[in-house]
């Protein structure tokens, strides 16, 4: 046997990419602290903490406005499901954290969607997520943007309600013409 055949199998591994708006990123050194571009490999476990707090957090931002823990983010697998998830909480008892167009309040958490636009303050994410195999890691990926990611990516504030108040997954009319005998009314 050659070493390629005994060696063990390589995994995907989940991968979170942010990438990240703040107006005054330029002239303050808010994300000063964040490698962009790179892939950080992090342990399924850990616990992965936002905020000014460089003792207390994995993820700094040079920003007095900014909670001491502004959010968390947290690994987790459903019940029946082989892909992670991802858990958001709100640990800012001054601002709330803004998923898509649910406000969280101090505390409050809720499963992270596959792409979701997560805001605070004037801070913009765009978080993306990539399954992944393994359990044991995950990795996170920043990418600094240089427009508002609102307007870039035309994000709606809240989503539209169509003029029926329903969304359809199907259409129960037939798309294309219906071919009929002259004697039917």
């Amino acid at each position: 046997m050659t070493s390629f055949e005994d060696a063990d199998t390589e995994e995907t591994i989940t991968c979170l990419q942010m990438t990240v708006y703040h107006p005054g990123q330029l002239q303050c050194g808010i994300f000063q602290s964040i490698r962009f571009f790179n892939r950080e490999k992090l342990p399924s476990s850990e616990v992965v903490k936002f905020g000014r707090n460089s003792n207390i957090c994995h993820y700094t931002f040079q920003d007095k406005q900014v909670s001491r823990v502004q959010f968390s983010l947290q690994l987790f697998k459903k019940f029946n499901s082989s892909v992670l998830s991802f858990e958001i909480k709100n640990m800012s008892k001054k601002t709330n954290l803004i998923v898509d167009s649910r406000e969280l309040g101090y505390l409050n958490k809720m499963d992270l969607p596959y792409r979701c636009m997560v805001r605070f303050g004037e801070y913009q994410f765009l978080m993306e997520k990539e399954d992944g195999e393994s359990l044991e890691f995950f990795e996170t990926q920043f990418i600094l943007s240089p427009r508002s990611l609102l307007q870039e990516n035309n994000w709606p504030l809240h989503r539209p309600i169509p003029e029926y108040g329903t969304y359809s997954l199907c259409s129960s009319q037939s798309s294309s013409p219906a071919e009929m005998d002259e004697n039917e009314s």
